[in-house]
């Protein structure tokens, strides 16, 4: 199979995924800044989980970029990995809804954690389906970024307990380290992915 229809389908379904998250703010019916400030929290956890999940579309974009062909275990993974992306709309209303309470932090983290997880074993499957001279293994090389960021939310999860604040910092200091344009599939294809 061609990646086309992945690539398509997995964008259809990072669309929809923002869309639900701006469509769970809901307008405030009281037209004064105060009605907007009490929504703030609603406001920035929505700002942070955009922000996710531009970064696993592009992120997305560039490793199917390396694809040749899909196989089977590609594109379970790729279904595994939308799962959990799925997911992003229901902790981030929780957590906005609720302030930022532990308990919202800490699902949101785990949500954040198992989205990571199996960005990985997609990683992991289309290395196994391109072999392992492949442009992806060649370009994620030790990916400092892919090993450091579970062990982060995992900090992040654990935090909850002590403070929902520093948790959610370590999950903004999570999306500012891949924020930062990852350009090593562009470097070792050669060519802008």
């Amino acid at each position: 199979m061609g990646k086309t229809r992945l690539e398509a389908f997995s964008d259809g379904v990072l669309a929809i995924i923002i869309t639900i998250m701006v469509l769970e703010m809901k307008v405030p019916h009281d037209p004064t800044p105060a009605a907007l400030v009490a929504l703030l929290p609603v406001f920035l956890s929505y700002v942070l989980s955009f922000v996710y999940v531009g970064i696993y579309w592009n992120n997305h974009h560039h490793m199917l970029h390396t694809c040749a062909r899909v196989t089977g275990p590609i594109l379970w993974a790729n279904l595994h990995l939308l799962f959990w992306l799925s997911l992003f709309p229901f902790a981030t209303g929780w957590m906005g809804e609720n302030h930022f309470a532990p308990l919202p932090t800490a699902m949101y983290g785990v949500v954040l954690l198992a989205a990571a997880i199996a960005y990985y074993v997609l990683q992991q499957a289309i290395i196994a389906a391109q072999g392992e001279r492949s442009v992806l293994r060649q370009a994620v090389g030790g990916d400092w970024k892919g090993k450091a960021s579970p062990l982060l939310y995992l900090v992040g999860i654990g935090l909850t307990v002590v403070s929902s604040w520093l948790s959610q910092a370590i999950y903004v200091l999570v999306a500012l380290i891949w924020l930062v344009p990852d350009r090593r599939i562009e470097r070792v294809a050669g060519h802008d992915a």
